[in-house]
């Protein structure tokens, strides 16, 4: 039977990832649940994108992942449910699901229109998590056809958050910061690929920070760049924040110098 994932921003303090848990479980208690992360900084679309990207690799195929971090809840947005290469996603077309669709090709598309997949007719218009989300992921991983859950909706139509691209540009390679882990680690959006096998450093406002290989590389303190566990280029401070020190935010530019 498939794994179901959760990722939202609910945090632990709250009832609310439990509740969800229990939508599930009333469906198919058989069912196994992991836990992705429920600490998305609230309404960070753009981190929950990140963190549902990087995690997708890990799972096998026909995983069903269910990601809710949705500050448009009860408003026009559409609630769907994509088939693509490795599985399914479910949660809102707001972009949370653009990073894992730049690398996996989706197959279809549907808005959660049948209700009858859902926890009750009457949603609350702020818990869609639990109402909607939740249970129509259960349906999945149930076995329920994606297309009895609503109507087909183009792939043109899902929402892509706009981040920069990484591109090359007179010797070096543009790009920015897409995730600030909690360590103060800065993610970039250059991947291992576009710089293996190459020295680098990163040009970041008036720093320039040298490549290493482990964070216990650079001296106590400094800076450094490395290639990190997740496959992106990454800027770090040894036993420190990158982004403390640096004093940046999602989105920041960069170059990084090949040599």
């Amino acid at each position: 039977m498939p794994l179901l994932t959760l990722l939202t921003d609910f945090g632990l303090q709250d009832i609310y990832v439990g509740v969800m848990k229990g939508a599930i479980a009333h469906i198919n208690p058989a069912l196994t649940v992991i836990d992705l992360t429920h600490q998305i900084p609230p309404q960070d679309v753009v981190a929950a994108r990140f963190n549902l990207l990087t995690a997708v690799p890990y799972f096998p195929d026909g995983t069903v992942h269910v990601a809710v971090v949705d500050p448009g809840v009860g408003g026009s947005r559409q609630a769907i449910a994509i088939q693509f290469q490795q599985g399914f996603l479910v949660g809102p077309n707001n972009g949370i699901f653009s990073g894992v669709l730049e690398r996996y090709s989706p197959i279809a598309a549907v808005e959660l229109t049948q209700s009858r997949y859902w926890r009750t007719p009457n949603p609350s218009r702020t818990f869609h998590g639990r109402d909607v989300f939740a249970t129509v992921g259960a349906h999945v991983a149930s076995g329920v056809p994606l297309f009895e859950l609503g109507e087909a909706i183009a792939l043109e139509t899902l929402v892509n958050l706009p981040l920069p691209l990484c591109e090359d540009q007179d010797g070096a390679i543009a790009g920015c910061i897409q995730y600030i882990d909690h360590f103060g680690n800065l993610i970039t959006n250059v991947p291992a690929e576009r710089v293996e096998g190459a020295n680098w450093s990163v040009e970041l406002g008036f720093d320039s920070i040298p490549k290493t290989a482990t964070y216990a590389d650079a001296p106590l303190g400094g800076l450094l760049s490395l290639i990190g566990s997740h496959g992106w280029l990454e800027i770090a401070v040894n036993g420190g924040s990158a982004q403390a020190q640096l004093q940046v935010t999602i989105g920041h530019p960069l170059q990084v110098r090949l040599q």
